[in-house]
């Protein structure tokens, strides 16, 4: 049965690397109909944060996507935090020295410090085995003084390590290669990445590790553990990069990169994961939508792509827009209403009457939204006074005059007027009369028309807009517009 894992370190935001990471997961688990387990790796105690951890749990929360075991569920191979496992780690520990597979170091920080100093100068990388050939005597010596070792591991001068990556096809890597004899026990009791990493995954019962490639060069030292610890190692996917645009690894200097960025931003959690699972992976040369439950169907590891996966904003930003299209009026009332009251156009609670001011309004701005946030800006002319978000330039045409635009706004006054007296299309062919008496384009008739009564060149549909704002407020608006002129 496939057991798989995320395993994030609670030491910031949940950004789209691992959330990507997290829901390959995920589908692989449900598409075999396996296990999916969280893990929380919090042994780095100096950078680790409670904001983060919570921040896992409330990100993946909000995308949908749950585990089968982990700390706030339980299950039958936790404890799920590895701070609370430190004596699992201790054991393996001892198992490696027993077995001549490790050995304690009694180096200072001073002296590991001058020694990547003088490294860094001469090109060469890592410890220099100072410890490895320690007699009891000497060990004995060290303790005397207080001194508490670290546990290293023993790098093979010779052999390969070598596993078949179920991406990448059958990778090697020659010991003496791999970083000298890394430190898997820390003075203090706590493991480093590695030997914690290993010991969890085999006590899981892990079988197959998805995880970015970013991991590679980590996996041939953890092939030596396995052997080393007398284990039987998962199978490994090592799933491709995320990059801007300009093929660098996504960063901030692309733009929001974490989840809760994203959702502040006003993106919906199924149009972010339905753009994440087509990042390195495709079902076909020609589907783009899927619902969570169809991903979860049709996943696999066949279709998972070598190169590395772009993240472009503008493509996730049309994502977006169509999945706020295909929502329904009342969906969409709920998820817009916190940016609309955040904004201090909307009072907290469903039954003000600006709430339902908003609800006939979600038809007009429906096609008009990218970002949930966008609706501020679009319903702002329908629940607040607009007087001063526009100057008198604001409502004058190219290549016309203050003039022109009051004769023509004075021309569209009574239309206005008899608002409900016409349908939308005899209400347009009113205004194209104008434009035509005139001689002069619809536009010209529109936009300062447009400015007027919403206070923006850019908004909803103008008459949609007239008919929500009414005549009685729409006639105030181009009387204040005409004053301006």
């Amino acid at each position: 049965m496939v057991r798989v894992r995320y395993a994030p370190s609670p030491t910031g935001l949940q950004h789209i690397g691992g959330v990507r990471t997290a829901l390959f997961n995920y589908l692989y688990a449900r598409s075999t109909g396996g296990s999916f387990v969280l893990r929380i790796e919090d042994t780095d105690r100096e950078r680790y944060s409670e904001d983060a951890l919570q921040d896992i749990y409330a990100s993946f929360n909000w995308l949908g996507v749950s585990w089968d075991e982990g700390p706030d569920c339980g299950g039958p191979y936790g404890p799920y935090l590895q701070s609370h496992r430190l004596e699992r780690y201790r054991a393996a520990a001892d198992t490696l020295l027993s077995r001549g597979w490790a050995y304690e170091c009694f180096c200072s920080p001073e002296r590991l410090e001058a020694l990547r100093s003088e490294g860094s100068r001469d090109g060469v990388v890592g410890y220099d085995r100072h410890c490895r050939e320690l007699t009891d005597e000497q060990r004995f010596s060290y303790r005397a003084k207080g001194i508490t070792p670290v546990v290293r591991l023993k790098i093979p001068d010779q052999g390969t390590a070598s596993f078949e990556d179920l991406l990448l096809g059958t990778v090697k890597r020659k010991h003496k290669d791999l970083p000298p004899d890394p430190v898997m026990l820390k003075s203090d009791g706590f493991p480093t990445y590695h030997l914690a990493n290993v010991v969890d995954d085999h006590e899981m019962q892990i079988t197959h590790v998805l995880r970015a490639q970013e991991w590679l060069s980590s996996t041939p030292l953890h092939i030596l553990l396995y052997e080393a610890l007398g284990h039987e190692p998962p199978k490994f996917c090592h799933l491709p990069f995320v990059t801007g645009k300009d093929g660098q690894k996504l960063s901030k200097r692309h733009g929001a990169t974490s989840v809760i960025e994203f959702r502040k931003q006003g993106y919906l959690p199924e149009a972010l994961i339905n753009y994440i699972a087509l990042l390195g992976w495709s079902y076909d040369d020609s589907r783009e939508f899927f619902t969570l439950d169809e991903l979860e169907e049709l996943f696999t590891v066949e279709k998972l792509n070598k190169a590395p996966a772009v993240f472009d904003y503008k493509k996730l930003e049309w994502f977006n827009g169509n999945y706020i299209r295909a929502c329904s009026d009342a969906r969409l009332f709920e998820v817009l209403s916190p940016y609309i009251e955040q904004a201090g156009l909307l009072p907290a609670g469903e039954q003000s009457p600006q709430a339902e001011v908003v609800r006939n309004a979600i038809p007009l701005v429906k096609e008009r939204l990218k970002l949930l946030s966008d609706a501020p800006s679009l319903l702002r002319f329908l629940l607040a006074d607009i007087g001063d978000d526009y100057t008198a330039e604001d409502l004058v045409p190219k290549k016309m005059d203050t003039g022109a635009t009051k004769a023509l706004l004075e021309a569209v006054r009574p239309l206005v007027a008899q608002l409900d007296g016409y349908d939308d299309e005899s209400l347009e062919n009113e205004f194209r009369k104008v434009a035509e008496e005139y001689d002069t384009k619809l536009g010209n008739v529109m936009m300062p028309l447009r400015v007027a009564v919403t206070g923006s060149r850019a908004s909803p549909p103008l008459i949609g807009s007239l008919r929500l704002l009414g005549a009685d407020r729409a006639l105030g608006r181009i009387d204040a517009a005409l004053a301006k002129l």
